[in-house]
């Protein structure tokens, strides 16, 4: 074999390879990172998860860079409540947000006091151990922690500063068909629904959140290699999603 022919071969090889990864990710699965706390306590800042493309079958926003090769969704399926999901921000079509699914078409959703109401029945909640995060500044905020529990049945821990605060009081408001509800399960610090997301089509939806395969906790510097390691969060590893 010259070595024309095997540079050739392992350009080939190379094609191949991207080619793969390019329809793994457009048909099955794509990672993401989280890089903000809009949705602690299930999805940490650093946390890496890989989004299942297929569930809610397949939009522009499935393929990169959102090519508008169709309209609409294919081998749609749609998202339950309590889902989370990543999507693209409907005001431009193009930056990825991460939330959980409250709201199904057709439903109404208000919040009071603090209190969410899905169609008219307050969601129960039951509040459990504080949580505890740093800000960047190195101090220590300590939230309310509840789990809540969403009509159907699915479970979830939310946080809250307190029942009063800006985005806990939301007038009552029907998902139109074709759209859905979100909010970020740190309900006092989440750019969701209720403040400039809106509601989010269909088509805009990118995938369920299924499991993470990485979480990091990049608050020191990047040229310290040495603090690493000791900046994985092992315990955070193969968790998946709810």
């Amino acid at each position: 074999m010259d070595k024309e022919e095997s540079f050739g071969d392992t350009i080939k090889t190379i094609v191949y390879a991207i080619l793969i990864a390019i329809v793994i990710r457009t048909l099955w699965f794509e990672p993401f990172k989280i890089p903000s706390g809009s949705m602690y306590p299930t999805l940490y800042v650093g946390d890496y998860l890989f989004v299942s493309k297929y569930t809610y079958g397949y939009s522009k926003h499935s393929l990169p860079w959102s090519i508008p090769l169709f309209e609409g969704r294919i081998w749609k399926d749609s998202p339950k409540r309590g889902d989370v999901v990543v999507f693209k921000y409907p005001r431009d079509n193009r930056t990825d947000f991460i939330k959980r699914v409250i709201g199904l078409p057709g439903d109404t959703i208000k919040l009071e006091n603090g209190r969410l109401f899905i169609n008219g029945k307050k969601v129960e909640r039951e509040q459990i151990e504080d949580f505890v995060m740093r800000d960047r500044n190195g101090n220590a905020e300590r939230y309310r922690q509840y789990v809540e529990t969403l009509p159907g049945g699915v479970k979830h821990r939310i946080l809250e500063i307190s029942d009063s605060e800006d985005n806990d009081e939301f007038s009552e408001v029907k998902v139109p068909q074709g759209t859905y509800f979100m909010m970020g399960d740190n309900r006092d610090r989440s750019d969701d629904s209720r403040v400039n997301v809106g509601f989010v089509p269909e088509e805009n939806l990118v995938g369920k959140a299924r499991f993470l395969f990485f979480s990091h906790n990049d608050e020191d510097a990047w040229y310290k290699p040495w603090t690493w390691p000791k900046k994985i969060r092992w315990s955070r590893l193969f968790n998946s999603i709810h």
